[in-house]
């Protein structure tokens, strides 16, 4: 049999370090900056953000998506006039292999509108370090992201 780039590397495939690459939409620059210092670099010690990208408006996450590839999206929910809920829905509709998307909700209540909006994973404002931490690391345990 030959050699194959398909054989797992010496040591435990779970201590591999994903790294990521996340868009990050909100209208309001304090949130932008609560969802940043929360998360920090490393949200998990196997989950390490490598470049953050800021949008402030709708349409740079369009222009954003449609031209560079992230890992992860987080759009804030309660963004001004088009929220990252119905974001997220157009996203996921619109664009093919759609990356997991995070979505910050304006109370643990919407929950319903996170379905609603076919996101892969939601946390409630205020933003709590560790509920958006471990959302992080969950998402990207979950799939192919970069190495």
């Amino acid at each position: 049999m030959t050699s194959s780039s398909a054989v797992a590397p010496a040591g435990n495939a779970t201590d591999a370090v994903r790294h990521l690459t996340v868009l990050l939409y909100s209208d309001d620059i304090a949130t932008r900056d609560a969802v940043r210092l929360g998360v920090g670099r490393r949200p998990a010690k196997d989950v390490e953000i490598d470049s953050w990208r800021e949008c402030a408006t709708p349409a740079a996450v369009v222009e954003a998506v449609d031209n560079e590839r992230y890992d992860l999206l987080i759009l804030d929910g309660e963004a001004a006039k088009l929220g990252g809920l119905g974001l997220c829905r157009q996203l996921k509709n619109e664009v093919f292999d759609c990356p997991p998307v995070l979505v910050l909700t304006g109370r643990p209540s919407d929950g319903w509108l996170a379905v609603w909006s076919q996101c892969d994973a939601a946390v409630p404002h205020p933003i709590d370090p560790l509920a958006i931490g471990s959302a992080i690391a969950d998402l990207a345990r979950r799939g192919p992201v970069g190495g």
